[in-house]
């Protein structure tokens, strides 16, 4: 079922700060996830960042395990941005492990990863293709349910074209799309789905925490926001006061034992706009 993290700041951290450093980094979410029953994530990874002179993301992604790609420990040693999403997948049963099933997943300004399952999507795959506009078809280039759920948020988003307010746009977008596949996916007849969804566009970001079964059943999502984010010697915090930096950090599992991680209750949505407020809204 995946885990992710994603890193928004004034403030660019390495890319290591999130994937290898922490105590609990996502390559360590990647063998021995906490709040899985399954505690593999070994099919394939990926990351996306935004540098300061580019709108549109950069991606470094591979079907390989990302506790033994050795690329990817060199260059998230290196790289460093303010907005960052890194994802290692567990992929769905029947799902291949290929280069374009593996997250985050980018189209123009936007990025975009997803942990869970819509619980249809075999049996209706046809009908959720259908639902797509022709520009949202053409931008599939894999087969998850994954890739479906970010075109079909981008048709949306792209028809609400006369809402300014960037943040709101992203947020209605999404909430759209859920409340679309929720109707399609009768929880009685294709089981529970679970969309811990999150969409960036290099300064903001949306995700959200949604099942439609039980509480029970819903994927973990923590938040934690504060001053700087930094790295020393394994040993990773953020500084609760910090006048001239601010950090947020939206992530499957909290990536250290901080008591200040807060869970984001289930069917929620955590919103990060421009200046690094966080708000948590009910879906």
């Amino acid at each position: 079922m995946c885990r992710f993290a994603l890193y928004l700041g004034n403030q660019a951290i390495p890319v290591s700060a999130l994937v290898t450093e922490p105590e609990h980094s996502l390559i360590h979410q990647s063998y021995k996830s906490r709040e899985r029953s399954e505690p593999l994530n070994g099919d394939g990874f990926g990351i996306a960042w935004y540098a300061d002179a580019d709108p549109e993301p950069a991606l470094f992604k591979d079907i390989s395990p990302a506790w033994s790609n050795a690329n990817l420990r060199h260059l998230a040693r290196v790289t460093r941005s303010r907005c960052i999403l890194a994802h290692v997948r567990a992929a769905t049963a029947g799902l291949p492990v290929t280069y374009t099933n593996c997250h985050p997943f980018e189209e123009g300004h936007l990025s975009f990863m997803h942990n869970g399952e819509l619980s249809c999507f075999t049996h209706k795959r046809r009908q959720c293709l259908a639902m797509l506009s022709d520009r949202a078809y053409g931008i599939i280039k894999g087969t998850t349910d994954s890739e479906f759920l970010f075109a079909l948020f981008l048709d949306n988003y792209w028809k609400l074209a006369n809402i300014e307010e960037p943040l709101q746009r992203m947020q209605q977008g999404l909430s759209a799309t859920i409340e679309q596949v929720a109707s399609l996916c009768d929880q009685k007849s294709y089981g529970t789905s679970t969309l811990n969804l999150v969409v960036a566009d290099g300064s903001r970001a949306v995700a959200s925490r949604y099942t439609d079964g039980t509480p029970e059943e819903a994927n973990s999502l923590y938040v934690q926001s504060g001053g700087s984010y930094c790295c020393d010697d394994g040993h990773c915090s953020m500084e609760t006061q910090d006048n001239n930096h601010r950090s947020v950090i939206i992530t499957s599992e909290g990536l250290n034992d901080d008591p200040r991680w807060q869970r984001v209750p289930v069917n929620h949505f955590v919103t990060v706009d421009v200046e690094l407020e966080v708000g948590i809204t009910e879906i």
